[in-house]
C-alpha cells in the first residue's frame, strides 16, 4: 500500500502561480498588440481610433440627456440655468450625433488632438525644466532635456498628423518591449 501526497498547495505558492499566468498572459498580449500597432499601423489607429471616437459620441449623446433630463426634471433649477441646461443638452447631442455620423474623421481629429496637446505639454515642460535649472542639482541634465523637451514639442506643433503616426508607432515599439519585459518576469516569479 503506498501513501501519496495529497497536500494542496500553499497560498503562496498559489498566488506566485496566479502573477506568473498573469504577467505572462499579460505580456503575450502586449506583444501581439504592440506587433499589429508596429506592422499594421494604418489598420490598428483606424479601428482604435474609430473605436474611441464611437465613445466619445455615445458618451456625448448621454450627457446630453442627462443634460436634458436635468433640466426638465429638477424642481430646484430656475428658469435661467433650466434653459441653460437644455442648451447644453442639445449641444452635446447635436456634437454626438456629428461624431457618430463619421467616426472615422472624428478619429482622426481626436488623433491630431492629442498630438497637438502632448506637443504643447513638451514645449511647457522645456520651458519649466529651463526655469528650474539653476536650482537642480544636475544643470547640465535640465537643460539638455529642455532642450529636447522644446524641439520635439514644436516638431510636434508643426507636424501633427506626422507627430500622431510617431507617437502610434512608440506606443508600439513600447508595447513589444514591455510585453517582452512581462514575459520574462513571468518566468522569474518565485525564484
Amino acid at each position: 500500500m503506498s501513501v501519496t501526497d495529497t497536500t494542496e498547495p500553499t497560498l503562496e505558492a498559489r498566488a506566485t502561480d496566479g502573477a506568473r499566468v498573469l504577467f505572462g498572459v499579460g505580456g503575450l498580449i502586449a506583444i501581439v498588440l504592440g506587433l499589429f500597432v508596429i506592422f499594421a499601423p494604418k489598420t490598428t489607429a483606424g479601428v482604435t481610433l474609430t473605436f474611441l471616437a464611437a465613445l466619445i459620441g455615445a458618451y456625448a449623446i448621454v450627457t446630453g440627456i442627462v443634460y436634458f433630463g436635468t433640466a426638465i426634471f429638477s424642481r430646484g433649477v430656475g428658469g435661467w440655468s433650466r434653459v441653460g441646461h437644455i442648451l447644453l443638452g442639445i449641444l452635446y447631442i447635436v456634437g454626438g450625433v456629428i461624431i457618430m455620423s463619421n467616426l472615422m474623421f472624428a478619429g482622426v481629429v481626436t488623433a491630431l488632438m492629442f498630438s497637438i496637446m502632448v506637443g504643447m505639454l513638451w514645449i511647457f515642460e522645456g520651458i519649466l525644466a529651463f526655469a528650474t535649472a539653476s536650482k537642480s542639482q544636475s544643470k547640465v541634465w535640465s537643460i539638455i532635456y529642455g532642450i529636447i523637451s522644446l524641439i520635439a514639442g514644436v516638431v510636434l506643433l508643426l507636424s501633427p498628423m506626422m507627430g500622431a503616426v510617431t507617437l502610434w508607432w512608440l506606443l508600439g515599439i513600447s508595447m513589444v518591449v514591455l510585453g517582452v519585459v512581462q514575459v520574462v518576469r513571468a518566468f522569474r516569479v518565485g525564484k
